[in-house]
């Protein structure tokens, strides 16, 4: 193996596991659209600690008070949150 492919390699490998800036950026943004939605609906919570997406628009958010909330879009259109 050559000097150039190697290095090639190498920058494929690093590239590969080290994660991405715009995930990051999403992530911080879903947690705090979550936190607002659960806040707007009156539910406890604090802060959303973190979110597992289940399906389009359903999402099941973690809270930093131990609550979990599915919330998701009703058949009417509206976000609606169920503690699980």
């Amino acid at each position: 193996m050559n000097r150039r492919t190697k290095i090639l390699a190498l920058a494929v490998a690093i590239w590969a596991f080290l994660p991405g800036p715009s995930r990051a950026a999403e992530d911080a943004s879903l947690l705090k659209d979550m936190t607002s939605v659960i806040a707007l609906l009156g539910l406890p919570c604090g802060q959303v600690v973190s979110v597992v997406k289940k399906g389009e628009n359903d999402h099941v958010a973690t809270c930093q008070d131990g609550n979990r909330y599915r919330v998701f879009q009703n058949a009417q259109g509206r976000v609606v949150a169920e503690k699980q």
